[in-house]
């Protein structure tokens, strides 16, 4: 299943929204290029979208829920990629 946060991540003089699967990357993905989501929005686990992709998000499927709940669904997904894993080591 797809979840959606709402936009309230201020980045780059727009607010942003997360984009997650909790099944698999490959779920995520496909939705993201049906949303028109470049792939250069997606980081380790999520794909950042801006705020005019939301309502978008939620008419292709994405179900809404706050940003505390996206988190917990993708740690308990096993999904979840934390920055400290993902960089390469010095």
């Amino acid at each position: 299943m797809i979840y959606v946060d709402r936009p309230a991540w201020p980045a780059r003089g727009r607010l942003w929204s997360h984009l997650i699967s909790d099944v698999s990357l490959t779920e995520l993905h496909a939705f993201a290029e049906a949303l028109g989501a470049p792939r250069r929005g997606f980081d380790r686990d999520h794909y950042d979208i801006p705020a005019e992709r939301f309502a978008p998000a939620v008419w292709l499927g994405a179900n809404v829920v706050p940003s505390r709940e996206l988190v917990r669904l993708l740690r308990d997904s096993g999904l979840r990629r934390p920055k400290h894993l993902t960089r390469p080591t010095r």
